[in-house]
């Protein structure tokens, strides 16, 4: 079961400027979601953010917000209890997931896209938590319901399928 750019979305998840500090290897989680949300938007796969009662949390970092198509503002630990489903195109029934905190957000909502008739992915390498025992949990949990375990590699290397196709470079140029 390989993964096709043209069924999938991204969904970048609550990457608040305020919560990153706490984010085990904070800086290096934003750094590989900002690199899936480039290789997505060279191979035209929609970008969707969420921000967990921005209120509070504050705004995603300016660098996600600038990537993302959309973002849906949220209280729920689940985002699509607060309309991730609709913001999502209804063609593409593919979802990477990627963000923070892996043992809540990702975890829950994950499971809610799951329960709404995606394929889940997430990219375990650009997943965070404050704890390194909470986000390898979570993605244990994740991958007995379902979910596939990728990287952000993986994501790009399965998106292009072959060294001919037209994005190749572009693509490249973001891994490397």
């Amino acid at each position: 079961m390989l993964m096709s750019a043209d069924d999938s979305s991204v969904v970048l998840v609550d990457l608040q400027h305020k919560l990153m500090p706490a984010i085990h290897q904070g800086d290096a989680v934003l750094s590989r979601c900002l690199r899936l949300a480039g290789i997505a938007k060279a191979l035209d796969v929609p970008v969707v953010g969420t921000e967990q009662s921005p209120d509070r949390l504050g705004p995603n970092a300016e660098e996600i917000r600038e990537v993302c198509g959309q973002t849906v503002v949220k209280s729920h630990f689940d985002a699509c209890a607060d309309g991730l489903v609709k913001a999502l195109s209804p063609q593409r029934k593919t979802a990477m997931v990627a963000g923070c905190e892996a043992h809540v957000c990702i975890l829950q909502t994950a499971l809610g896209l799951m329960d709404a008739g995606f394929q889940v992915w997430v990219v375990a390498d650009a997943v965070g938590s404050r704890k390194v025992s909470d986000r390898d949990a979570a993605l244990s949990r994740l991958r007995q319901n379902g979910a596939q375990i990728v990287t952000v590699e993986m994501v790009a290397f399965e998106w292009l399928g072959n060294s001919n196709h037209p994005g190749f470079r572009d693509v490249l140029k973001l891994i490397k």
